[in-house]
């Protein structure tokens, strides 16, 4: 694997365990948002090796679900992170600010379909 593939993994495997130890210390909006910056950095790795160049600019984890030619089940669960990226972290976004917004249910559904991408994405990247 290349190493540029292997950086973009690595901090999506570290962006994963950091989602699950924000649950453990009550921090559910740091959870989410490191949720879905796991499933982005995933999805990136697997882009920088399907298409040699460096990843787009962008959080819409359905936008690069598509680029990778992802299943329609990944893509669907992707459009769940998707919109936690503003609301997890900016205020006025989500009915409340993202610290009293999330809680642990929430982080827990976010943390199931990070899993999910990154696995398939595990089992696509070589």
């Amino acid at each position: 694997m290349r190493q540029e593939i292997q950086n973009w993994w690595k901090q999506a495997k570290a962006d994963l365990k950091t989602a699950k130890d924000n649950i453990t210390t009550n921090n559910f909006y740091a959870s989410v948002f490191f949720s879905q910056r796991a499933a982005e950095k995933s999805l990136k790795a697997l882009y920088i090796q399907i298409r040699s160049s460096f990843p787009p600019k962008t959080h819409d984890l359905v936008e690069l679900c598509r680029k990778v030619s992802a299943p329609e089940k990944i893509t669907l669960i992707s459009g769940g992170l998707t919109i936690t990226y503003l609301s997890s972290h900016y205020p006025g976004i989500a009915p409340e600010i993202p610290s009293k917004f999330y809680n642990k249910d929430k982080a827990m559904v976010h943390l199931k379909e990070a899993k999910v991408i990154f696995q398939w994405v595990k089992s696509q990247i070589k």
